[in-house]
């Protein structure tokens, strides 16, 4: 057992659990967009890119994006302070194997969630930079959920863990299964 499963199966008060999460959420709701609404379009012009305007949709489309995006990281959010009584912090990582609410569609339905948000707030910059960027956080995103945060909760979880890996897509949802 790895030092991190040891750690991680302290389990925090729920007050504890809601205090580090709002305490992260002004840099995933507030710096992250505002780097690409309004650093975006900055960047845009010093490196001569025109902005992606296709007038209305703009807004529409990166509307609905924002708004699914968030409504789906927040659901997955709430499901992991109340039924997996952790963050989705690693330094309070859940103690449940979640695999109800938002988790039955997809593994990591929070990382989807906040790439689709920060993509709508890109279309509807109209930043080709700001869209960069948040395409270039997500891919290293992936990348770490992949090679790191997989295999710590196999560590933790077990085969509960593996066979849930083998029944839901890791990002990409899809309906579950009737039972």
């Amino acid at each position: 057992m790895s030092r991190y499963t040891k750690w991680a199966q302290r389990e925090h008060s729920e007050a504890r659990r809601i205090a580090i999460t709002l305490l992260a959420g002004p840099v995933f709701v507030g710096l992250l967009p505002f780097l690409v609404a309004r650093v975006g379009p900055r960047l845009d012009r010093r490196l001569g890119l025109r902005p992606l305007k296709i007038r209305s949709l703009n807004r529409i489309i990166g509307g609905l994006l924002l708004v699914l995006g968030f409504s789906l990281g927040f659901w997955s959010i709430i499901t992991q302070l109340t039924r997996g009584r952790g963050t989705p912090l690693p330094v309070m990582p859940t103690q449940e194997l979640l695999t109800e609410g938002p988790f039955r569609f997809c593994r990591n339905p929070m990382t989807l969630g906040t790439i689709l948000a920060y993509l709508g707030i890109g279309v509807c910059a109209g930043t080709i930079a700001g869209t960069a960027l948040v395409l270039s956080l997500a891919a290293s995103l992936l990348v770490y959920l992949k090679r790191l945060e997989e295999g710590e909760l196999a560590d933790r979880f077990g085969q509960a863990y593996l066979a849930y890996k083998r029944e839901v897509p890791f990002i990409i949802p899809r309906p579950p299964k009737r039972r």
